[in-house]
């Protein structure tokens, strides 16, 4: 496990353990299923494919809503002695705004079909989720530095939220704790007072 040395965190030879092979290969598939999802997104809003796109959107909502919540339930608060409360809060914040262009796309989704207009603003959202996947991939080499147990504990975080399989936007709406309405809320207004003066 990883050792306090000197008030800073020292990784000894022993952190690595099978439950942390574990998590960090599940994650990395989880991270490359929804990878595609979201290119593959692109591409049916790209070719005006709204069948396409309204599939993919409810796969993407599958995927991402037992992986969102084992993170924000288990995973990002471990993480806090790590990183910070500061870095967990920014996590969480991503999480609102993936949840936001979540919604977004279901509208989009629910359409007949697709105008350029529609489509361009698909394919944006889609790109603005695709960060937060790769971001969120890199936080393994952290999780390295949990002590096996708590690794254990995310492992069967993950197995519950994936045998309850509750989608992004029901468990955003009826169980998820956290409101996405703030940072959605925060940024509007940030961009607003930025924006000032511009078109």
């Amino acid at each position: 496990m990883a050792k306090k040395a000197g008030g800073s965190i020292k990784v000894t030879s022993d952190t690595v353990t099978p439950a942390h092979d574990c998590l960090r290969d599940v994650s990395h598939v989880e991270h490359r299923e929804v990878r595609d999802i979201l290119l593959g997104m692109i591409a049916a809003f790209e070719d005006h494919n709204i069948k396409r796109a309204a599939k993919l959107q409810e796969e993407l909502c599958i995927h991402m809503g037992p992986h969102f919540r084992y993170e924000e339930e288990t995973l990002h608060p471990l993480l806090e002695p790590i990183i910070g409360k500061v870095q967990v809060e920014h996590l969480n914040c991503e999480h609102d705004r993936a949840i936001v262009d979540a919604i977004f796309l279901d509208k989009i989704t629910m359409a007949k079909k697709l105008d350029d207009n529609k489509a361009r603003q698909g394919v944006r959202l889609a790109r603005r989720i695709l960060p937060h996947v790769s971001d969120c991939d890199g936080l393994h080499v952290m999780v390295e530095l949990m002590p096996q147990e708590e690794v254990k504990t995310i492992l069967a975080a993950r197995k519950n939220a994936l045998q309850e399989n509750i989608s992004l936007l029901e468990w955003a709406s009826k169980v998820r704790l956290r409101s996405f309405r703030d940072t959605y809320q925060r940024d509007y207004y940030a961009t607003r007072r930025q924006a000032r003066g511009y078109g």
